[in-house]
């Protein structure tokens, strides 16, 4: 018998089986329409227990590849190639359903504890300056997080530290000058348009629909970069399905365009798995990747994060290498410690638990 190697001992069966699916999915295996075996006749095919396909086809559910219709099974619902205005209106909330925030946040207990060690082992250290893009402690341990939870391989160049959110978009502008067009989402969270407006870049905005963005918008956009959030939107919570999240891709990777992936609170998804990321989903070196640590760890930390693409790093350096960067050595390596030790992935683990364990039916 074939042993098994490392990686797959440690890959969960159900998310080697979605893997799978998804990979067939994408690539046409089973195009749009098509009903795949129930449940009962996967796990008999594919030697593993009933609930271990249900967990996999509850993860494609949840990403838009599939969907479940009563009574009559699982149906495929991505179109890769197919760009189609859709006909759905956009429901629009004044509240979106917020898990509490005092449970989001790390242990105080946790976080004193990191401080106090933080400050023994690095002792004066603390009051040193970084370089402008961040310590070297601080975006290794990023780009190692997001190598193992995100599917995200960055070389450490990449990874610029600044803080909060609105700092990295005025960074941003700065790549790509104010002369540039941006495109944002309709309606989004008004300090990515404040922001943008006071550097004196253009907007245009496109409607969001059920999935998305319209595709009709999208395709009469004339800028050359989106700002999106599509694991969910503020204020309206839309969420991109796997099928909108591939027009991005292809909208994209046409006349040098590129995509700012805000991937706000996607850590918190009630999802057995991290969710997607267009960074990892495409091919093309355009996508920025933006997080903060804001939602996770304290509100009162102004600590945010992107991962710019290789063919930006000059750019970035030669445009923008002045700048000193604004987070507080103490901080970046207050967060590295907890990214290593792993207190930072038990703590996202726990409040998610607790998410899916309020919203199960039984509740």
């Amino acid at each position: 018998m074939q042993k098994k190697s490392v990686t797959e001992k440690k890959v969960p069966r159900y998310i080697q089986i979605y893997e799978r699916l998804k990979q067939d999915i994408v690539n046409g295996d089973y195009p749009f329409g098509t009903r795949l075996s129930s449940r009962e006749t996967m796990a008999a095919e594919m030697n593993v227990s009933v609930i271990t396909i249900k967990h996999a086809y509850e993860l494609l559910c949840d990403e838009g590849y599939i969907e479940s219709k009563e009574r009559s099974g699982y149906f495929v619902v991505f179109r890769k190639e197919d760009a189609f205005a859709s006909s759905a209106v956009l429901t629009t909330r004044d509240w979106i359903p917020v898990y509490n925030k005092q449970e989001q946040s790390l242990p105080f207990s946790v976080l004193s504890k990191t401080m106090r060690r933080v400050m023994n082992d690095y002792s004066d250290s603390i009051l040193k300056r970084t370089p402008n893009k961040g310590g070297l402690e601080f975006r290794e341990a990023i780009r190692k997080y997001l190598a193992r939870n995100r599917s995200i391989h960055a070389d450490i160049e990449q990874i610029i530290v600044g803080s909060g959110a609105e700092y990295l978009y005025s960074l941003i502008v700065g790549i790509f000058g104010s002369s540039s067009v941006f495109a944002l989402e309709y309606p989004s969270y008004q300090k990515i348009e404040q922001v943008y407006r006071m550097a004196g870049v253009k907007c245009e905005f496109l409607p969001l629909g059920s999935d998305g963005i319209e595709s009709s918008a999208l395709a009469g956009t004339s800028a050359k970069i989106l700002h999106i959030s599509p694991y969910r939107s503020f204020p309206s919570g839309v969420t991109a399905s796997a099928s909108k999240k591939y027009e991005y891709i292809r909208w994209a990777s046409q006349n040098e365009r590129f995509m700012i992936e805000d991937d706000f609170e996607s850590e918190f998804s009630m999802s057995r798995k991290p969710e997607e990321t267009m960074f990892a989903l495409s091919n093309c070196d355009n996508v920025i990747y933006m997080n903060s640590f804001s939602q996770t760890i304290s509100p009162s930390l102004r600590v945010g994060y992107m991962v710019i693409p290789k063919c930006l790093v000059k750019t970035f350096d030669e445009q923008l290498g002045f700048y000193s960067c604004t987070v507080p050595t103490f901080e970046q390596l207050v967060i590295a410690d907890l990214l290593n030790s792993g207190d930072f992935e038990r703590h996202i683990n726990r409040v998610r638990r607790n998410k899916r364990r309020e919203n199960s039916p039984s509740n």
